[in-house]
């Protein structure tokens, strides 16, 4: 009987234990998952109250972060990567007298870079605000004094004039009124003739305005080419150009009378050849060649250097297959050597002459290239498409004109002219030779 009792007290101690044995295990997991919970809670609010101090140091990491992901691009024939603007570059223009690049951008601001600075570390560049709005196009001046801006929100034409201050810096003054508004499509292109006496703005239907300095409206043309996808007016300041739809370029003279009075605008002559619309087209520096990119997947140079008024027309130089794209642009060198065509976001060079693709630049931008130029020195071409400005040594211009002076010399006969040939080629020879061993940006 007390055996029975005894394993009865043993049996039931040994429950007990194993059931406060379990209470504890559960009481400990319960402990376990509150404070999880608490610490759970005091993270979140240590999160919401970071102190304001701190939050600026997030901010920079964030930017640190971004700038690590902007769009990075090299080439041996890199010289400059131009990267003062906070927003998309949208036009670039080279001054007549080859010392400044204006470019215009979404951060409503101008920027007059120093184009002997390409070559050096840092790219210094003067700013000039577009207050109450932003420049989408930008042109020099004749005298490199002034430029005229395309507004974005005022959709017109505005006029700044540069002045060199004591120190040396610019002083840039907005004329105090902007054009009057006399068109209804949006804006496609500025000029300004080199000639200074008038000022082309051309729309996306097919109308190109012709003003004086003043802003009066001096001609309305109607293109007549259902739309009108490009227009420029030319390097010697003659010649005012559109294409679009169609598949030929217009090219009119807007003439002025001895006493420099306005008188007409005349059609020139037209380029015809291509058998799809034209995206683009480009002067030579004296407008005696341009040449035109269409649709039909082409580039054309052409010899415009023909009297007209005798009814005489351009002719074809030579037709090349290339890749294009709508919102191609072409560019030619000052001497007409080299053709620089523009797809997206790359860009390709090639020799005016022969046709010989010489270089071909891809991912120049994050973005789809919308300017596309040669300096007037023809050294460097220049692109834009983001945030960033690409300058590229003209490589294939060197190469050229060194073949065309090796040309020379084997028909050369004067002696003096001989030396001064190799001389010559030698100089071109050295310089392509300390572009192609420079490090790239």
């Amino acid at each position: 009987m007390e055996v029975a009792a005894l394993v009865a007290l043993t049996l039931l101690l040994g429950a007990l234990v194993i059931l406060v044995a379990i209470a504890v295990g559960k009481r400990k997991e319960e402990i376990r998952e509150e404070i999880e919970q608490a610490a759970e809670l005091t993270a979140e609010g240590s999160a919401a109250k970071v102190p304001a101090s701190k939050k600026p140091k997030q901010e920079k990491l964030r930017v640190r972060k971004d700038k690590a992901s902007q769009h990075t691009f090299s080439h041996q024939l890199l010289a400059a990567s131009l990267k003062s603007h906070s927003a998309n570059v949208t036009c670039l223009d080279f001054s007549s007298n080859g010392k400044y690049l204006a470019s215009c951008a979404d951060d409503r601001t101008v920027r007059i870079w120093s184009t002997k600075d390409f070559l050096e570390r840092e790219h210094k560049c003067l700013r000039a605000n577009v207050d109450l709005d932003h420049a989408t196009l930008v042109r020099f001046s004749p005298d490199s004094r002034a430029f005229i801006t395309w507004l974005a929100n005022g959709d017109t034409i505005r006029i700044f004039k540069m002045t060199k201050k004591e120190d040396g810096t610019m002083n840039f003054k907005a004329a105090p009124e902007d054009f009057p508004q006399k068109h209804k499509a949006p804006i496609l292109n500025i000029g300004i003739a080199e000639t200074g006496k008038f000022i082309m703005s051309a729309y996306t239907d097919t109308t190109i305005h012709i003003w004086d300095l003043k802003g009066e409206i001096l001609a309305s043309l109607n293109t007549n080419q259902m739309t009108n996808s490009y227009a420029a007016v030319s390097p010697c300041g003659r010649f005012v150009a559109s294409c679009g739809f169609t598949t030929d370029v217009k090219v009119w003279e807007v003439c002025f009378g001895k006493g420099g009075e306005f008188k007409e605008v005349a059609r020139a002559f037209d380029l015809k050849g291509h058998s799809a619309g034209v995206h683009a087209f480009a002067f030579s520096n004296d407008s005696h060649k341009m040449v035109t990119v269409s649709k039909d997947g082409t580039w054309k140079l052409w010899n415009t250097n023909v009297e007209y008024k005798k009814q005489q027309d351009p002719y074809l130089l030579k037709t090349v297959p290339c890749s294009s794209s709508e919102g191609t642009l072409a560019a030619l060198s000052p001497d007409g050597r080299v053709v620089a065509i523009s797809d997206g976001c790359n860009v390709a060079m090639f020799n005016a002459t022969t046709g010989r693709l010489e270089e071909e630049l891809h991912g120049v931008h994050s973005e789809e290239i919308n300017d596309l130029r040669f300096d007037v020195t023809g050294r460097f071409l220049a692109c834009s498409g983001d945030k960033a400005i690409r300058v590229f040594h003209n490589a294939p211009g060197y190469r050229a004109a060194i073949r065309d002076m090796q040309d020379m010399l084997k028909k050369a006969q004067n002696e003096a002219m001989k030396q001064r040939l190799q001389q010559q080629i030698s100089e071109a020879q050295r310089a392509l030779d300390t572009v192609l061993a420079a490090p790239n940006e």
